[in-house]
C-alpha cells in the first residue's frame, strides 16, 4: 500500500502540487490531466527523483525517506525521455541496470532474456542501441523498468512510438502485472489506460478533481470514452 497524505510541492512561486493525498493499492491506475496538471510532478514524488515541500508518502506504513535504499529497490521507472549509452547494446545495457539494481548475474541473465522477448528485441539484443527507432528504445525502457520485478511500477507515456500490435502486447502484459503490483500510466493516448485501468486520476491545476473507474467516469461525463471524459474536464486546451 502507497499512502500519499496531504503531499505539497511548488517550484518558485508555482504550485505544482496541493495537499494530495491518496491512497493506491495493486492495480492499475491512469493518469489523465492537460500539460502542467501534475502528473509528472507526483510521479517524480513517488519515484523520490524529487523531494516534496510537505506532506508525508508511506508504504506499507513507514515513510520512504527513513526505507531510503531499501524503498527505491521497490521501484521500476520508465521515463518519458530517453537517454541511453548509444555504445551500448540492448542487452549490455539491460546488465548495466541490473548490476546499479544489485540483481544477482544469474537471475540478471534470465530476466534479460525473458524481457527481450518481451518487448520484442531478442533478435537485435547485441545491436547498438544507437541504431535504434524511437519505438525500439521505447521498448527498451520499459524493459530496464520491469527489471528486479519492482512493487511499484511507473510508466510515463509507455506506449509512445509502439506500432498497435506492439501496443496490444503491452497492455496485455500489463494487466496481468497488475495483480501483484501498483502501477501508475500517464499517457496521452487515452485508450491505453481506458481498456486496463482499474481507476482513473483526473488531475489539473495540481489537484486530484475526479477518481474513479473508466466505465464511472464516462458515464459521469455523459460521454462514450475516456475522450469524451479528458474533454469535459479540459475542453480544447492542454496548455493549461
Amino acid at each position: 500500500m502507497l499512502e500519499l497524505k496531504k503531499v505539497c510541492k511548488s517550484y518558485g512561486d508555482k504550485n505544482v502540487l496541493r495537499d494530495f493525498c491518496y491512497t493506491f493499492e495493486n492495480g492499475i491506475y491512469g493518469l489523465l490531466g492537460a500539460n502542467g496538471a501534475g502528473k509528472s510532478t507526483l510521479m517524480n514524488l513517488i519515484t523520490d527523483n524529487v523531494r516534496r515541500n510537505s506532506g508525508e508518502i508511506l508504504y506499507n506504513g513507514k515513510e520512504i525517506f527513513e526505507m531510503g535504499k531499501d524503498y527505491r529497490e521497490l521501484i521500476g521507472y520508465m521515463p518519458q525521455q530517453q537517454g541511453f549509452y548509444e555504445n551500448f547494446s540492448a542487452r549490455m545495457f539491460l546488465n548495466y541496470i541490473s548490476e546499479l539494481k544489485g540483481i544477482k548475474k544469474k537471475e540478471a541473465k534470465k530476466q534479460i532474456d525473458e524481457l527481450l522477448m518481451l518487448v520484442n528485441l531478442s533478435d537485435v539484443a547485441d545491436n547498438k542501441i544507437g541504431g535504434f527507432s524511437g519505438g525500439m528504445k521505447q521498448r527498451v525502457l520499459l524493459a530496464q523498468a520491469l527489471l528486479g520485478n519492482p512493487k511499484i511500477l511507473i510508466l510515463d507515456e509507455p506506449t509512445a512510438g509502439l506500432d498497435p500490435k506492439e501496443r496490444v502486447n503491452f497492455r496485455n502484459y500489463i494487466q496481468k502485472l497488475s495483480r501483484a503490483k501498483i502501477i501508475l500510466v500517464a499517457t496521452h493516448v487515452v485508450s491505453d489506460i481506458e481498456t486496463i485501468a482499474d481507476r482513473i486520476l483526473v488531475m489539473k491545476d495540481g489537484n486530484l478533481v475526479a477518481d474513479d473507474s473508466p466505465e464511472v467516469l464516462v458515464q459521469l461525463a455523459g460521454g462514450n470514452n475516456l475522450e469524451d471524459v479528458y474533454m469535459h474536464y479540459f475542453g480544447e486546451s492542454e496548455d493549461s
